[in-house]
């Protein structure tokens, strides 16, 4: 029996993505997400759930990335596909630890958010927007699509 380990996120990236160069000339992108479900709790208050997701590019698309690293900033808002990892790690401490990363396949702005040039976030034209579904009861309400989680 097959099985599937994809993830599709559409967040705001947390930090500019940094760049490591190996001495083989190889590189690593690694980034964060931000994705962030926001839903009326029973006072009828807005509440706002933001997960963080790690990402991890190498090879080909990390350099693709690092040659334009200027086109992706904190707060950009990114289509990204991979698959999940979990990796183990000793910390300083000695101490075993685990974390879990989005290692991307296929990474996309979809917002920009602010120019290099600029200082401030620059509103664009919003290219995904989710159908509504029918039996979804905050269909009709307005959320701000502007808000960052950060």
């Amino acid at each position: 029996m097959a099985s599937l380990n994809k993830v599709i996120l559409i967040g705001r990236l947390g930090k500019d993505p940094e760049i490591t160069t190996f001495e083989s000339g190889n590189r690593k992108m690694s980034a964060t997400l931000a994705t962030t479900e926001r839903y009326r709790d029973r006072d009828n208050n807005w509440v706002d759930q933001t997960e963080w997701h790690n990402l991890v590019a190498w090879g080909n698309l990390a350099n693709d990335i690092a040659e334009k690293r200027r086109n992706y900033a904190k707060g950009d808002m990114m289509y990204v596909e991979g698959r999940l990892r979990t990796r183990q790690y000793t910390d300083a401490q000695g101490i075993n630890r685990f974390v879990t990363e989005v290692q991307v396949d296929k990474i996309m702005q979809l917002v920009s958010g602010r120019q290099p040039s600029q200082s401030s976030y620059a509103p664009q034209e919003q290219v995904y927007q989710a159908p509504a579904a029918a039996n979804d009861p905050l269909a009709g309400d307005s959320m701000p699509q502007d808000d960052l989680p950060f």
